[in-house]
């Protein structure tokens, strides 16, 4: 188009492409006035409005940003608070909850990451401004005005944010009103109660004041929705399930004086998956495994005696497990009496064979004394012309047969020493003497069978419902 802006020209040019038809021109010229050089030319007129708009509107709000900037903190002194000397510099305080967890039990501490915004009034960065209401600035100007002295009193380590940049915020009204927020991770510490673990709740405080100011130099408050929380499927809570928060202001009364202390508390309860997999199945099937002795022959002493240490050492690695997940406690724990309870019934199983194998050993071979009277019952029984009457063994038990009338006569009246009592010759001196009691020791097996399920449901029973319902 620049070498055909003349109409003169391209008719010229037309002319003499005319004369040789065969070499065509080396470019086309556009019709005088065509309509794609006035679409162009529109299109750069408003082009070139636009980029002068935009070139002198930034110029112009920065120029009135920088004078602003300049004129507010020409006589600014950063270290002294608003207000001071004539009434309390009020806070308002913020938090925006990104992400809970993990909750360390061992530690007790737990850690949070939060954006923690304040507001107060400055009134000496009051400025008149039409065009400028609100100034946004970066964290360069942070350093340059008066910020509140805020500490959270229960943090163990605490970290701001500064990838890419440092992630704080600074905003201006015009009224002297300023935002400062700031992004902030943070180990704090939680006291967990573990007498119900781990079936335990908790509420796990943050709390935060002024470091050197009191209440009646600095007084914070709590603004309207003053703390919000971000989507809880992206929060590291493994093992606790998030109930609710709630917020409170309380006054601390020190030697240097009385301090506005805000507390934020997270409740939280915790979840027992990872627990029933980990302790409580396995030690409910070790006892079960425990009671299989009971259905093994008296005789199998190998067997009944490898399967009893075996549940024993089996209970004791589980209890010791099951310890490492909680700090060294002197108190017990829900999980502690469950796990004790269930080596204690392992350990009776195996008691209750020791007590088979000896009373099974003993029936079959009685005390000498014993034989001794057996042996002078039967003479005497020879002297009256009777058949004797020795002790039979009957299921690994010794009964005693020989209580016929030639017996009862040497009992006291009204004793009934068939049922309860043996007879011996002392007897006509009154010395009476306590007789076994009719119980068959190979039974011991069948009670055990009723008695060891029977007890461990019934404590079962008696235990969740405790801990999960009063």
């Amino acid at each position: 188009y620049a070498r055909c802006m003349s109409h003169t020209r391209c008719s010229s040019l037309k002319s003499i492409t005319s004369l040789t038809p065969h070499n065509p021109p080396p470019f086309n010229c556009p019709p005088p006035f065509s309509s794609d050089l006035l679409e162009y030319s529109d299109d750069y007129e408003d082009h070139h409005d636009v980029t002068v708009n935009q070139m002198l509107v930034p110029r112009t709000h920065q120029a009135d940003a920088t004078h602003i900037l300049n004129n507010l903190l020409k006589e600014y002194d950063k270290t002294l608070r608003p207000d001071i000397g004539v009434k309390p510099t009020v806070i308002d305080v913020g938090i925006y909850v990104n992400s809970i967890g993990p909750v360390s039990s061992i530690d007790m501490e737990y850690q949070i990451d939060i954006i923690f915004a304040q507001t107060w009034v400055d009134t000496r960065l009051r400025y008149n401004s039409s065009s400028m209401r609100i100034l946004t600035l970066n964290s360069n100007m942070v350093g340059l005005i008066w910020l509140p002295d805020t500490i959270f009193r229960n943090s163990k380590n605490a970290d701001s944010h500064w990838i890419t940049t440092p992630n704080q915020l600074l905003r201006i009204w015009n009224n002297g009103k300023i935002l400062y927020t700031l992004r902030m991770t943070i180990n704090a510490e939680c006291q967990l109660q573990l007498h119900n673990f781990p079936m335990d709740e908790h509420s796990c405080p943050l709390v935060f004041s002024s470091y050197g100011y009191p209440r009646d130099e600095i007084v914070y408050k709590w603004r309207r929705n003053s703390v919000e929380t971000s989507d809880q499927k992206y929060w590291r809570l493994y093992q606790f399930d998030f109930m609710g928060l709630r917020n409170t202001t309380d006054i601390l009364k020190t030697t240097a004086g009385d301090y506005v202390v805000m507390t934020v508390y997270f409740d939280l309860s915790r979840r027992m998956g990872y627990f029933t997999i980990q302790t409580y199945i396995p030690c409910i099937l070790t006892v079960v495994l425990s009671w299989v002795s009971f259905w093994i022959k008296s005789d199998a002493t190998p067997a009944r005696t490898a399967l009893g240490i075996t549940t024993v050492l089996t209970m004791t690695t589980l209890s010791t497990v099951a310890r490492n997940s909680l700090p060294r406690v002197s108190y017990v724990t829900a999980m502690d009496l469950f796990v004790t309870v269930c080596f204690l019934f392992v350990f009776a199983a195996m008691i209750e064979y020791a007590m088979l194998n000896y009373y099974s050993y003993s029936a079959q071979r009685p005390p000498a004394k014993t034989q001794r009277m057996v042996r002078l019952r039967a003479y005497s029984a020879l002297n009256m012309g009777r058949a004797p009457r020795t002790a039979m063994p009957m299921g690994n038990s010794l009964f005693w047969h020989d209580y016929e009338d030639n017996c009862l006569y040497e009992c006291l009246d009204g004793k009934d020493c068939k049922s309860f009592f043996c007879c011996y010759e002392e007897c006509k001196e009154g010395g009476w003497k306590k007789g076994r009691i009719h119980v068959n020791i190979s039974e011991l097996d069948s009670y055990s069978r009723v008695f060891f399920p029977t007890s461990f449901l019934l404590f079962n029973i008696v235990y969740w419902v405790s801990y999960l319902y009063l």
